[in-house]
């Protein structure tokens, strides 16, 4: 049996990839309001009262669990989980707001010899699965670029706790750093530099930096959050210009040419479900791993989202 722990937007795509794949599982909330709506829009009951009371009354141990709670509450949920015997978790991004936080839930995971992951979907998505493959015939990367611009007067408006707010880049917008460095590799050396601010975002409004990737590939990254943008994955190799603007959609711009061309993509599974969201939890589930986001590998990437953010 396989836990879901939350019933919010989210937790409904989740619920729609499990039916989808034939899973048996129990949907774990907290509110009526919440509960009801999850219900109306997948059929399937939501066991009320919290994880507290859940884990209190239950006598089993999942097979698996997968976390979609406010990210305020990622880190205490995926605890519990931990500590009542849970061996295999998928937690939603971020998984804690802090170096300490995601620290502590390797190194509980690592005395329970349980496994953590991170579900950052977009690894998933049929564009970047076909530009994996592009990549590789291509000899591999040369050089990457991205943007994770995001819209300041949306996010604003949002009824969002301050401290979730203030760590709008580990919540959010790690989505596009994830994919960036999950295709390009991950930061040999880094500089990193920020400027404004926002009354919910003090840390910074603007960001700039560059570095070289432990494949050697060099880099460099922008984003304004008072200006205009998008998020935006760009991969260079020796031939080819590959970009992921949206992400869902992948483009290649040929060398000696100015024309930017799509490329057709099968992505059937991305226009039936949230986009890249069943092969994730197919990987989870299978107990494949294949492209999920470790605890460890999330803990040594860490401090790296930090000084980008501005948030040492």
């Amino acid at each position: 049996m396989i836990w879901l722990v939350g019933a919010g937007g989210m937790s409904v795509d989740y619920a729609k990839v499990l039916k989808a794949q034939k899973k048996d599982f129990i949907v774990i909330g907290r509110g009526e309001e919440s509960a009801k709506v999850f219900e109306d829009k997948t059929g399937q009951p939501v066991v009320l009262g919290g994880l507290n009371r859940f884990l209190r009354a239950s006598e089993q141990v999942p097979e698996a669990a997968i976390v979609s709670v406010g990210v305020e509450q990622l880190y205490d949920s995926t605890v519990q989980l931990l500590e009542y015997g849970t061996k295999r978790i998928l937690v939603e991004k971020p998984g804690g707001l802090t170096f300490s936080e995601i620290e502590q839930l390797k190194n509980i995971a690592k005395s329970n010899k349980a496994e953590v992951y991170i579900a950052y979907n977009r690894r998933f998505y049929s564009s970047v699965i076909k530009l994996q493959e592009l990549i590789e015939l291509d000899g591999g990367v040369a050089s990457f670029n991205f943007e994770f611009t995001e819209w300041s007067h949306v996010i604003e408006k949002l009824d969002k706790k301050p401290e979730v707010l203030a760590k709008w880049f580990l919540g959010n917008s790690t989505h596009v750093a994830d994919l960036a460095f999950f295709l390009g590799g991950k930061p040999k050396r880094i500089s990193c530099f920020t400027s404004g601010k926002l009354s919910w975002h003090p840390s910074g409004s603007i960001f700039s930096g560059s570095g070289i990737s432990e494949r050697g590939a060099l880099f460099h990254y922008g984003a304004n959050w008072e200006s205009a943008g998008r998020w935006s994955v760009e991969i260079l190799t020796k031939e080819n210009r590959y970009i992921l603007r949206p992400m869902e959609k992948l483009r290649v711009q040929n060398r000696g040419s100015i024309e930017v061309i799509d490329i057709t993509i099968d992505n059937s599974l991305d226009e039936e479900f949230k986009p890249g969201l069943y092969r994730q939890v197919e990987s989870f589930l299978s107990s494949n791993n294949a492209g999920l986001c470790s605890i460890s590998e999330h803990f040594s990437i860490f401090p790296i989202y930090e000084k980008i953010s501005g948030y040492l």
